[in-house]
């Protein structure tokens, strides 16, 4: 029997537990993570890093739920999620957040228009925030 062979959007990428890739992965569609990269992940969809999941580099992309472990930029269009057990340790920039009690977050935060303004080449809302605040002398 012959299987019809479709390029579907709903498949997601998986890189598994004890994989451990260096270098940088480009994806159009969803991807998840429960082994480790060492490098820079992007993707046009969302991504979840797995409890076991870890990246130690700069991520882009649509929308994240983070489980596991992040050293590292990361850029989300769309919503950012830090589980309960999430680890992410540098700067986001993103268009929503959530935060779950126990999720540890280290770095700075800039959120709302400021992914947009990224891509345009527009003010960002930080640069906006700091024009505005008076020189102290």
């Amino acid at each position: 029997m012959a299987k019809n062979i479709q390029d579907d959007a709903h498949v997601v990428n998986q890189i598994k537990s004890g994989t451990y890739i260096e270098g940088v992965i480009k994806a159009s569609g969803d991807i998840r993570i429960d082994g480790t990269l060492k490098g820079t992940l992007q993707t046009e969809g969302k991504l979840v890093i797995g409890t076991s999941g870890q990246i130690d580099g700069d991520i882009t992309c649509q929308s994240a739920e983070i489980h596991g472990t992040v050293n590292g930029k990361v850029t989300v269009n769309e919503l950012l999620s830090l589980k309960g057990s999430c680890k992410l340790l540098g700067d986001i920039v993103i268009g929503r957040l959530a935060i779950e009690p126990g999720a540890q977050f280290s770095g700075s935060c800039v959120m709302g228009n400021a992914v947009k303004g990224l891509y345009n080449g527009q003010e960002t809302t930080k640069e906006r925030a700091e024009r505005k605040q008076p020189a102290i002398s």
